[in-house]
């Protein structure tokens, strides 16, 4: 058992370092840019993931979101929107790597907005914050880490802008496995203690997000990385 579950979080923290490569090369190659389209990203972003490793599988729907658009959660499709010169982007990717699942978010700002640069630490940060509050609380639920990041949003100045913080993460196909009970969301209704094994006494390994928004500004921020990987 322990031998299985360190091949698991083996083969989940390779496939997050892959991410984390795949977007440094989107950032040093300029692909986030004004003037283009956020489909046009998602585009030149799978084709560089193609060109780097070989994927064409993603085990969710890619996200590019810029300017208003990054007020919006995961499951909305808001409208094709054009970048510009000023704003905030963030990216949600989600490749399989030899059948395992990466999940990886993060937020951009192109120009130098103050508020838009305070989102994009703040979001960092409070990343950072939620994972030493699941670390101090062994018994923690998803219901209580939910609870503690919406708390954070309002401490740096922020609205939690999502339906839960984060879920779980693991060998493809977990969605099929799992289904999409809120036992399987940072979701204010799970109140299973996050560390408890899944149905068939398998460990859970779980992806902590943030999405920090102000509605005035029209303005959003997104992160998300393993959480209990190191």
């Amino acid at each position: 058992m322990k031998r299985a579950l360190e091949e698991r979080h083996s083969s989940l923290r390779h496939a997050q370092r892959k991410a984390e490569a795949l977007f440094r090369a989107v950032e040093e190659k300029g692909i986030l840019r004004s003037g283009i389209t956020e489909k046009q990203i998602n585009r030149e972003v799978y084709e560089l993931a193609f060109q780097m490793f070989g994927i064409r599988k993603y085990w969710h729907k890619r996200i590019v979101r810029a300017g208003r658009n990054t007020l919006h959660p995961y499951r909305e499709n808001p409208p094709d929107l054009v970048v510009s010169e000023e704003d905030i982007i963030f990216l949600d990717f989600g490749p399989i790597f030899e059948d395992w699942e990466a999940d990886f978010g993060r937020t951009y700002v192109l120009g130098d907005d103050p508020n838009k640069i305070k989102l994009r630490n703040d979001i960092m940060q409070a990343w950072e914050d939620g994972k030493a509050f699941f670390q101090s609380r062994p018994n923690i639920t998803g219901s209580e880490l939910f609870e503690f990041m919406c708390n954070l949003a309002k401490e740096y100045g922020w609205e939690y802008g999502g339906p839960h913080a984060g879920h779980l993460i693991g060998e493809f196909p977990h969605e099929q496995v799992q289904g999409e009970e809120v036992e399987n969301y940072i979701h204010p209704e799970n109140k299973v203690p996050m560390r408890e094994p899944d149905k068939n006494g398998q460990p859970r390994d779980w992806i902590l997000e943030v999405h920090f928004i102000d509605r005035e500004l029209e303005i959003g921020g997104f992160c998300e990385q393993l959480l209990t990987v190191e």
